[in-house]
């Protein structure tokens, strides 16, 4: 329970879903962690449920709007103050836009690749001085099978989310002499209140549920927690040599033919 001890964290995004839960798992394997999110009463909601999961826990909720530099610069600048120098920063912060590619408007595109993009970006713009300084650190980007396996009707989502993998391998290599570490996480499906939200907006909402499932190998989706573990295990120093690469936790589904 202490892999991220000594650690401070910032994690964006993590008001709630696998924000929320990288967080709280951060806070429970001892890292200080800054919750950074656009909806504060929702962040100050999930630090006060750490906080009550656990015992002397150290979290600190921070309104942090990752489209603008200036915001994340500030959210480092309040963990700094509140817990020391960062060492991880998980971008987790993002949203869905899909849209038929004829008829999207120019607002759409740049709401996307705004929070799902430039606000990863914005966030290692933020630490890097510091880490490559301190000569240490790790960065877990939040991207997403999309990254890699097309789905039709979902644009233009997974081209922001090719370019967090080329942002991610990008810094990985220009900081390895650093000893700074950038690395992604692609989830696939997780059950998460926007999953939930779009089986319920479906005519048939179980239905659309178990057709889900039956894409899945392993006949369900993930859990918030599973990618969590996954950001601890690369936040920590377990992974010392694990640099510019991207690890997905989708149950095996990217791997599976399926016409």
């Amino acid at each position: 329970m202490n892999r991220l001890a000594g650690k401070v964290a910032i994690v964006t995004g993590a008001g709630r879903g696998i924000g929320e839960a990288i967080a709280h798992a951060f806070a429970r394997e001892g890292a200080a962690t800054v919750l950074a999110e656009l909806d504060l009463d929702a962040a100050q909601r999930a630090a006060r449920r750490i906080e009550a999961e656990v015992p002397g826990a150290r979290v600190l909720a921070v309104r942090t709007d990752v489209t603008q530099a200036a915001s994340v610069c500030d959210a480092r600048d309040a963990a700094e103050q509140a817990f020391g120098p960062i060492d991880v920063l998980v971008n987790n912060a993002g949203i869905n836009v899909f849209c038929d590619p004829l008829t999207m408007t120019d607002d759409d595109w740049r709401r996307c690749f705004a929070v799902d993009l430039d606000g990863v970006w914005n966030g290692c713009k933020a630490v890097l001085p510091g880490m490559v300084e301190r000569g240490r650190g790790s960065i877990v980007n939040i991207a997403s099978t999309h990254a890699f396996q097309i789905i039709p009707g979902c644009f233009p989502y997974p081209v922001a989310k090719h370019g967090v993998l080329g942002l991610t391998r990008a810094l990985g290599i220009e900081y390895a002499p650093k000893q700074v570490r950038v690395n992604a996480i692609a989830p696939g499906y997780v059950e998460t209140q926007l999953t939930r939200d779009w089986w319920d907006a479906q005519p048939d909402p179980e239905a659309a549920r178990q057709a889900t499932l039956a894409l899945q190998p392993m006949k369900r989706i993930g859990e918030p927690r599973e990618v969590a573990m996954t950001a601890v295990f690369l936040a920590s120093d377990e992974a010392p040599f694990i640099n510019a690469t991207c690890i997905t936790v989708d149950g095996g589904r990217t791997a599976l033919y399926h016409d």
